[in-house]
Formats: structure tokens, sequence, C-alpha cells
């Protein structure tokens, strides 16, 4: 299919500790890929936020933002976010973050559970996965009962690096505690993310991702948001072209973008 609108909403600039490049490239390439909009959401990580100094790189994201929007007006529509990471873990500093800045799109994410590592940096073969897994569903439902964000990032984040272990995920598990949290979000308005980083393992059916979106959708969520994930120019807009295709064959007609924090229905044509 050749879509006429696409936007890539979880993207990453040199104001990211592991981000590579700056805004303007980032948005010079969405450019060159004919998109409608993207989304900057820079890091910021809740539970470092004092000693990482988080609140310095936000702010510098937010201004470089910006100023893109102004350089790149009348070719691409380039909107403000963060990406709220671990928000409960030092709630305080989360709420200056959602409160400082006029973003259109705060995209909330749990790279680690509390008192525990990055899931990137667990040792799968010495965990149990099921206690951390239902520790990181306890703690996804407690983050959006909080409500302070418009989408949930990479659901399936920790399966990305048990699968790379070589670890078989417990998939019924996953699914089931998916569940909740899915009619958590459509009962908050919030939306989910189809993150399209991993679109290889999603497409072969090494993550579940695929059949949470037709759940969320057979419950009544609509707010998906799109995103690469991308911390290098290079990467901008990986994946999202399949993304949009999944969400198609489910029978999505649009997706969403996040202005000013409400959510815009494109369609998917």
């Amino acid at each position: 299919m050749k879509f006429r609108y696409i936007s890539d909403n979880h993207i990453h600039t040199d104001c990211s500790f592991d981000g590579k490049d700056p805004a303007t490239m980032m948005c010079e390439k969405a450019v060159r890929l004919g998109f409608y909009a993207i989304t900057i959401t820079d890091h910021c990580e809740c539970n470092e936020y004092i000693e990482k100094k988080f609140a310095e790189s936000v702010r510098q994201s937010w201004f470089e933002t910006r100023k893109a929007a102004a350089i790149f007006r009348d070719r691409l529509h380039v909107l403000s976010g963060v990406e709220l990471g671990q928000p409960l873990q030092a709630q305080d500093c989360a709420k200056e973050v959602v409160e400082s800045f006029d973003f259109d799109f705060v995209l909330g994410s749990l790279h680690n559970i509390q008192g525990e590592p990055d899931f990137y940096f667990l040792d799968y073969s010495t965990i149990n996965l099921i206690d951390y897994l239902r520790r990181y569903f306890d703690e996804i439902l407690d983050m959006i009962e909080w409500g302070c964000f418009d989408s949930l990032a990479h659901i399936t984040y920790p399966l990305r690096y048990a699968v790379a272990a070589g670890i078989e995920p417990p998939v019924e598990y996953f699914l089931q505690r998916s569940d909740e949290v899915l009619r958590k979000l459509i009962e908050k308005g919030i939306g989910l993310e189809l993150n399209t980083s991993k679109i290889r393992l999603i497409q072969d059916g090494k993550l579940p991702d695929v059949e949470i979106l037709r759940r969320y959708y057979e419950y009544g969520g609509r707010y998906v948001t799109i995103g690469s994930d991308a911390h290098r120019w290079p990467d901008v807009g990986f994946g999202v072209e399949a993304g949009m295709e999944i969400l198609h064959r489910i029978g999505y007609r649009r997706f969403t973008v996040f202005v000013r924090h409400e959510p815009k229905m494109i369609p998917i044509e």
C-alpha cells in the first residue's frame, strides 16, 4: 500500500543521552520521505532525573524542537514531545516536566521496574521472568491510573530482550496481563503505541504486538500512535509504513497524532 499521511511520533535527537543527530537532521530525513508529521520525544528518565540532569536536556530538546518547527514550517508538521520514563519512581520530577513545557505529546514508558536495572541489562538466564513481568504490569497499571501521559510506549519492551537472549517468552501470561492494561488505557482515554523499531520481530510473530493491537481494537481502542523510536537520522520512519499496513489489516482506518494533548485521527489511506 501507498500511504498519503505518514507520521513518526517517537524520535530521539542528540538531546537524548543515546541520540546521535540534531532535530533538524531528523526533520530533513522526514521531509525527504514525504512525511506529514513527526514528534520529537527525547528521553526523560524520571528515576535518574536529578543525577543525570534531565531538566537541562528536556529544556534543550523543547527549544530545538521549536526551532526545527519554525525552519520546516511549510514542509513538515514538527510536534514537541517527551518520552517520560518511570514517572512513578520520581513523581515530583515527572510532574515538573509535564507542567513546565507546553508539549504536544507525552509518551509514557517503563524501561525498568522499581529497584531494578533496565530490561536491556537483565540476565534473562538467571531471573524469574514471570515475576518480573508481574511487577512490570503492576507498575504500568499504576502509571495509567496516574494518567499524566498521552500514549503508552512499547508495551512488549521486556520481551524484546528475552527473545534476543533466546528465552521463549510467556506469551499467554503476557497477553492476559496486557488485557488489563488495554482496558485501563481505554477507560482513561490514553493511547497505545505501535513501536516499529523491532518491526521484523513483530512481523515474524516473535513479539505479540499484532495480537495486542487486535485486542485493543476489539475492546474499542482507537488511539494508536506509531513511532520508529529512531535515535539517528537514517532510522527516521523505520517500519512505520509496515506498521500502518498491520493496523489496516486489523481493521483500523485511522491512527493518532497528539497535538496539544488532543488526539487527532489521521486516515490510513
